[in-house]
């Protein structure tokens, strides 16, 4: 085969992700022939790589070209670049463009992650879904925390999704539309599944749920860099990580694993929040260091972003008219730096 045959060949086929031939994006970047071994090296771009759909691609390639006739096949992948992608959102279609997947879908993902349990990763998440809502931004969260779920308690949701046909309506408070494990577990049961089957669990909240438009999806990560975290980082297209640390020198030394963590699987770190950096006495307005200082910052410098905000230890202020335990009130001093931290975020994102 000449290299003109081998592009027409492989030409028909299909782009995993945007449905269109690989003529039309115009993915088939190189080929190389070595007639005298009768093997053929082809360097392919899709709209997403790293997946089961690029395997299959990958077995229909060496069929096509085995079938005729030749030898051995040599198969290189690359993603398309990002204003490739642009051009087909606007031929999308409906469903192509709601999956929540799909390298078309125009939804933010952004992780909250942190090293170890205990620093108020859920808090944070909760809060600035929330914070991000009252800017006027669509935004959804889903608990990813499969073993740790807490997010429906923090926001006092008492209902449960409502099921239309084979979708899952996600339950809506303060403007944010949330999905958990927690919805689907009777009694505060104990989760003992293995990892297959939680992976088969997320993949429903990503797929499954209607989620209509949205500009950020929220998710909140389980602690540390275990099998869920890396399923997740290795499902969504792109992602924005916020990596959570409180000021104690060992937390950020743990923190910064989950850091390097999103970094070793391409998504970028889009900053640091410190949590529980300071306890401010309401009758002497001083503040106490509780966990000491500095391990925000020290761990923004580690993984070379910004340190997006401080957050001081307290709790909300709890009414029983519109009962949310881990929810600051827009006019709290702590849910006043939220709501900064959430525009320096939507600041960040729309450069």
């Amino acid at each position: 085969m000449n290299e003109q045959q081998v592009c027409e060949l492989l030409g028909q086929l299909q782009d995993p992700f945007l449905h269109k031939t690989l003529l039309e994006t115009n993915g088939i970047k190189e080929v190389s022939i070595k007639e005298e071994k009768n093997h053929v090296s082809v360097k392919l771009a899709i709209a997403k790589i790293n997946t089961a759909e690029q395997m299959q691609l990958q077995m229909k390639v060496v069929d096509a070209l085995k079938q005729a006739g030749v030898g051995t096949v040599g198969i290189r992948f690359e993603e398309l670049p990002a204003e490739v992608l642009a051009q087909f959102r606007g031929t999308a279609t409906e469903s192509e463009a709601q999956d929540l997947l799909s390298p078309l879908n125009k939804v933010e993902f952004i992780s909250i992650a942190s090293g170890k349990g205990g620093v108020g990763k859920s808090t944070v998440s909760v809060n600035l879904a929330v914070a991000l809502a009252r800017l006027g931004k669509k935004v959804g969260l889903i608990d990813a925390d499969i073993y740790g779920f807490s997010v429906p308690d923090m926001m006092g949701i008492q209902q449960s999704p409502k099921i239309d046909g084979n979708r899952i309506i996600p339950v809506e408070r303060f403007g944010v539309k949330v999905i958990s494990m927690g919805f689907f577990v009777e009694d505060n049961a104990p989760v003992v599944w293995r990892g297959p089957m939680l992976g088969k669990v997320l993949d429903q909240f990503f797929k499954d749920v209607e989620w209509g438009e949205l500009d950020y999806l929220l998710l909140d990560l389980p602690p540390g860099t275990g099998d869920v975290a890396l399923d997740i980082h290795q499902m969504i297209p792109a992602s924005k990580e916020i990596v959570v640390t409180t000021p104690h020198p060992t937390a950020a030394f743990v923190a910064a694993r989950a850091g390097a963590m999103a970094l070793q699987t391409d998504h970028e770190v889009l900053g640091v929040i410190e949590n529980m950096a300071w306890f401010e006495s309401k009758t002497s307005n001083e503040k106490e260091y509780v966990f000491g200082k500095g391990g925000g910052p020290k761990l923004a410098d580690e993984l070379r972003t910004e340190l997006l905000g401080q957050i001081p230890l307290g709790q909300p202020d709890w009414n029983e008219e519109d009962f949310a335990p881990s929810v600051y009130s827009r006019l709290h001093t702590t849910g006043k730096i939220y709501e900064e931290i959430a525009s320096k975020v939507i600041q960040k994102l729309n450069k």
